[in-house]
């Protein structure tokens, strides 16, 4: 019997699976019930119909002993919505739409939510908008963290001189076009290595199920916002962190995530929370939660954490290949990651906070916070602000939608257009011209509380995904 067949008998969808495995134990040992037919119905029907006079069963106990756990589990009730507080550029063309707005508004109604916050690039995404936060007790929301899990920054400080990037133009471009695959399902060829792949894939179904195509994936990048970019990056003085003095420096910065495994992982325990999700928060839809005790929960959790190696790792191989076609090597560096959960201890408790386009800012924390193929990245030290639940904006934050932008801007003339600013653009599409992007200094003017700039990076030569695919973030 399959799921579907269980749940229409009536078996709740979180006891599925235990009603599956002592299907299989009592085929496998002879007692009369096998997965299919009547005979199968009729045990399952008496275990529903009475769950107790099982548990001493040495076959159908573990069913009946989910089934009363499942309706002795609490079913959290409605309460009144949490507040939020929200970063906010003053300008009308950099504040946060109304969406976004609406759909933390609506996250702040789930009732495991104790805390939440909305970063100054927040814009509309599916169930949490992009640049939301939120904190849950002993809950994690699949949709909460995105469907490219654990996307990243990571920049690379080289050891060329920054004029590299005008008297080794030609060296670099070809660094960046040998080193890189953009695009959906794109894939590497030959295969790449890396640590990662010796981590146990058999933490869920769908990582031991994907492991192969994440092996495929490995070092490259996907569609929308994701890129690799040389660029300058400029010290006002020294960082004992990074080990850098006051200068400048040529640098490598990338945007990357999880690639196809990682929106697998998603997809499905977003299915399993929408799924289990009482019937009374039906119009949460997909703030659906899993419990981080449960099964599932546990399941998702560790498959989340291992698409954290595996897009570091991406990341990792990607530097690697650029780095070594241009005969280079990496003197500093800094990573961080958003679309992700993290245990943390917030009001003295431990909480889940899920940021889903926001970057992790704890008192002394380094991340990189990038505007767009024309305007700076900045490397921030976090300031640990409470308000925030520790969080900064993950960039610039959008406009417009990318229907719109391309509606609005053609390629080609915004590709001149750039050029004489200096920046050329190997690959990119019109949903990701600098016009569709918010002001970066107003963003990071408006989150002076929540970061230091210790650096700035000035791009100079990018490579995008250039068939305009639509990704969420």
């Amino acid at each position: 019997m399959n799921r579907k067949q269980l749940e229409k008998l009536g078996v709740p969808p979180v006891c599925v699976p235990a009603a599956i495995r002592c299907l299989s134990t009592a085929s496998e040992q002879g007692t009369g019930f096998g997965l299919k037919g009547k005979r199968a119905k009729e045990a399952i029907a008496a275990v529903l119909r009475s769950p107790a006079e099982h548990k001493g069963d040495p076959v159908w106990a573990p069913f009946a002993q989910a089934l009363e756990d499942d309706a002795a589990a609490p079913d959290p009730p409605r309460r009144e919505p949490i507040a939020y507080q929200s970063w906010e550029a003053p300008s009308p063309d950099d504040a946060i739409d109304p969406g976004a707005h609406a759909q933390m508004r609506q996250a702040c109604r789930v009732p495991l939510a104790v805390g939440a916050a909305l970063m100054p690039d927040a814009h509309v995404g599916y169930g949490l908008p992009i640049g939301g936060v939120l904190a849950c007790e002993n809950a994690v929301i699949p949709y909460a963290v995105g469907v490219d899990i654990a996307c990243r920054m990571k920049l690379s400080v080289l050891d060329l001189p920054p004029e590299s990037i005008d008297t080794r133009r030609n060296a670099l471009k070809e660094a960046l076009e040998g080193g890189t695959r953009f695009g959906v399902g794109v894939e590497h060829s030959p295969r790449q290595q890396h640590e990662v792949l010796d981590r146990d894939w058999g933490v869920s179904r769908v990582t031991r199920e994907k492991k192969d195509t994440a092996w495929k994936q490995l070092g490259t990048s996907g569609s929308g916002n994701h890129f690799v970019e040389f660029g300058e990056l400029t010290l006002d003085e020294r960082d004992e962190e990074l080990g850098l003095d006051a200068g400048r420096y040529l640098a490598l910065l990338s945007h990357s995530g999880s690639r196809g495994a990682g929106a697998a992982v998603c997809s499905t325990y977003s299915q399993i929370a929408q799924r289990l999700l009482p019937k009374r928060h039906a119009e949460l839809g997909r703030l659906a939660w899993l419990p981080l005790d449960s099964e599932e929960g546990q399941a998702y959790w560790a498959a989340m954490n291992l698409m954290g190696e595996y897009a570091s790792a991406n990341h990792a191989v990607i530097h690697r290949l650029v780095t070594k076609l241009l005969g280079a090597h990496v003197v500093a560096g800094v990573e961080n990651h958003h679309n992700f959960a993290w245990k943390e201890f917030h009001g003295g408790k431990e909480v889940v906070v899920h940021r889903k386009g926001a970057t992790p800012a704890a008192a002394g924390e380094l991340g990189v916070i990038p505007g767009s193929m024309a305007s700076p990245a900045y490397v921030v030290r976090g300031k640990g602000n409470p308000g925030s639940l520790n969080s900064a904006s993950h960039g610039a934050g959008r406009r417009m939608s990318r229907r719109q932008a391309r509606d609005t801007f053609r390629f080609g003339a915004e590709k001149k257009r750039l050029a004489g600013q200096g920046v050329e653009v190997l690959a990119a599409g019109a949903d990701e011209v600098p016009g569709v992007y918010k002001d970066i200094d107003a963003v990071m003017g408006a989150q002076a509380d929540l970061v230091d700039v210790v650096a700035r990076f000035d791009p100079r030569l990018v490579r995008m995904c250039g068939d305009g695919s639509r990704a969420e973030d």
